[in-house]
């Protein structure tokens, strides 16, 4: 999709033909040694843009060109889309201990532990670089060899320009930031796929946070691995993604393991992919993704970056993040169009679209460069997300209540009538408890026929006990499950009298 042929030559989509000339006007009128970033987003075809950045450095001014990657994957995608360019140009990989032949070549390509370790031996020296080019430039592995290039200019390039280190912020480092196409533009042009998002609530309050600012790995298994969110993931499945390649992005091995074995169960095509699987195990797991119509891979963030299969057509995130690049990374896997493929399903099951907003809404990112203190500590809390939560009954629960002619109850709306009539806040849940008994028997033959129908309102109870302790400021977990259990047990109570009356 990045690159067409024209006349056997690689050639630019005009986007990337602009782009390309406000970078090369940034490097042309900035001295020599200033620090550039690019931001484009996945799909938008980074690396093809600065392939050819690459072959007019070069051609130029003379000068050796070294570009860095973080994964081995990466180094050999980046050396081939060079190739294609016409640049000729060596890896240096853990094989490569010293460059006895280094005037053989213009541009090299770089793991960055296996050039910081040749650096430091001082067995690897690169003469005349004039330009380093750092893929995937958020992350601050890169920072420790600036270093040995402060005479040459460093062009970042990145999705997210924001430092997955808050410590550590990007600015600190680039003094320029050129914004790329946006996410809308790609999609309205037809170079980006449109996503169908969909939105499961959950509550994240076990869920804790680590030192760098994310969910831990540990909470997360234990959430994302019980019973109750593993068959949430599934029904989700079921009722957006059935039969179409999926992709489950997971926070911990355990989640992902737990995922493959309940997928697996229920008859599904499905594989687990981990850091674990060695270089044969991953290349027969992706062929057989890649060639499956219908194929599942459960898996942990191992294929966020480095990993492109366009025929992806549903992405799950089955975990939550506080990462603003994850997110967009997460969901730029399935993102890639193909003539029959135009959009794609995302899944979350993590309040991601409820923190960061839609995929495809438009981003700040000079102001999240410069500021990115003010960005990080104004992402919505988890408490703040559930609060907003509306729940929505599903239509094949609401078909079961058909008779009835209103069955929705704002608890909000309920409490501010209360309280300005001067009564007692629990006569809002007495309401609720007895419009809730009306429609089950309303749609119901017998006081049985009643109670099964109450029991399918778990989650809705769930949700109305939410929203009043949210309006008496009593949240706490204790008081919230008491309310739900004294809650069904009122209901049951009421249907019985109801029918008892009838009689």
């Amino acid at each position: 999709m990045e690159v067409k042929k024209a006349e056997n030559k690689k050639t630019l989509y005009s986007y990337q033909q602009e782009d390309l000339k406000k970078i090369f006007e940034h490097i042309n009128r900035l001295p020599e040694g200033t620090n550039i970033l690019y931001q484009l987003p996945t799909g938008g075809g980074k690396t093809v843009i600065f392939s050819e950045i690459t072959r007019r450095y070069i051609q130029q001014t003379g000068k050796k060109v070294m570009v860095l990657t973080h994964r081995i994957e990466l180094s050999k995608q980046t050396s081939k889309m060079l190739h294609g360019f016409g640049v000729s140009n060596k890896i240096i990989n853990s094989e490569v201990k010293e460059l006895y032949d280094q005037d053989n070549y213009m541009c090299f390509v770089a793991m960055v532990e296996t050039l910081n370790n040749r650096l430091q031996e001082e067995k690897v020296s690169i003469n005349n670089v004039g330009l380093v080019i750092i893929d995937e430039a958020h992350y601050n592995s890169f920072r420790k060899l600036f270093k040995y290039f402060d005479e040459a200019t460093i062009l970042g390039v990145t999705a997210t320009p924001l430092s997955s280190n808050i410590k550590l912020p990007m600015k600190d480092h680039y003094k320029h930031l050129i914004i790329g196409e946006s996410i809308k533009a790609l999609i309205e042009k037809d170079f980006l796929a449109k996503a169908k998002l969909y939105n499961y609530d959950v509550s994240l309050k076990t869920l804790k946070l680590g030192i760098h600012g994310d969910y831990t790995v540990k909470s997360s298994d234990e959430f994302y691995g019980n019973h109750s969110m593993l068959g949430k993931l599934l029904t989700a499945y079921e009722e957006i993604a059935k039969g179409t390649k999926t992709l489950i992005f997971n926070n911990g091995i355990n989640t992902s393991l737990y995922v493959y074995e309940i997928f697996k169960k229920a008859g599904y095509n499905v594989r687990h992919l981990d850091n674990k699987n060695n270089p044969t195990e991953r290349k027969e797991i992706l062929e057989w993704f890649a060639k499956t119509p219908d194929a599942i891979l459960t898996s942990v963030s191992i294929l966020t970056t480095g990993f492109d299969e366009p025929t992806v057509e549903s992405i799950i995130l089955n975990r939550a993040t506080r990462s603003l690049t994850l997110y967009f990374q997460m969901i730029g896997r399935g993102s890639r169009v193909l003539p029959h493929k135009k959009e794609f399903n995302v899944i979350d099951l993590g309040n991601n679209i409820a923190r960061f907003g839609p995929w495809d809404a438009p981003v700040d990112w000079q102001e999240i460069f410069h500021f990115p203190d003010f960005y990080l500590e104004n992402i919505k809390n988890d408490e703040d997300i559930e609060r907003e939560f509306v729940y929505e009954m599903p239509e094949e629960l609401k078909a079961k209540f058909s008779k009835s002619e209103n069955i929705t109850f704002d608890v909000k709306e309920e409490y501010k009538k209360t309280f300005a009539q001067g009564k007692k806040s629990k006569e809002v849940l007495e309401r609720s408890i007895e419009q809730h008994a009306q429609i089950c028997v309303e749609n119901s033959e017998d006081v049985f026929d009643a109670r099964i129908l109450a029991k399918e309102l778990k989650e809705e109870i769930a949700y109305r006990v939410k929203q009043y302790s949210y309006c008496i400021m009593n949240n706490t977990k204790n008081y919230k499950e008491w309310l739900e259990e004294d809650y069904e047990r009122k209901l049951r109570s009421s249907i019985s009298k109801k029918f008892a009356a009838m009689m």
